[in-house]
């Protein structure tokens, strides 16, 4: 299991961090600007817009492991999770959290 957590520095630049099952080790998530630029300036939330759509993308692409899937689905992952956070406040959420809440995302496109 991975566990993503976002919070804010105290300069108010953000930072994203994934620890992967079994590590001690946070590494920084990966922006993902390959597969759509929408912020440079990098990540963000409690909102809709570039910067919560790039940590929605990024939180995709790494949790689903599937590119194509991350990108059809990550903004209504925004809609639903990304943009509901409170900005001053830091988050946590598990890989497997993001896949069943994609999995709801799927099924509610379905009918």
């Amino acid at each position: 299991m991975k566990t993503y957590r976002g919070r804010r520095l105290p300069t108010g630049r953000v930072r994203v961090t994934v620890n992967r099952r079994g590590s001690e080790i946070e590494a920084m998530l990966a922006p993902r600007f390959e597969l759509a630029n929408h912020s440079p300036g990098g990540f963000e939330w409690g909102y809709l817009g570039s910067g919560p759509s790039q940590l929605a993308l990024a939180l995709l692409a790494d949790a689903l492991r599937d590119d194509a899937r991350a990108l059809a689905l990550y903004q209504d992952f925004k809609r639903a999770f990304v943009a509901l956070l409170d900005p001053s406040e830091a988050w946590t959420i598990t890989d497997a959290a993001i896949v069943a809440r994609c999995h709801e995302i799927e099924m509610e496109r379905a009918g």
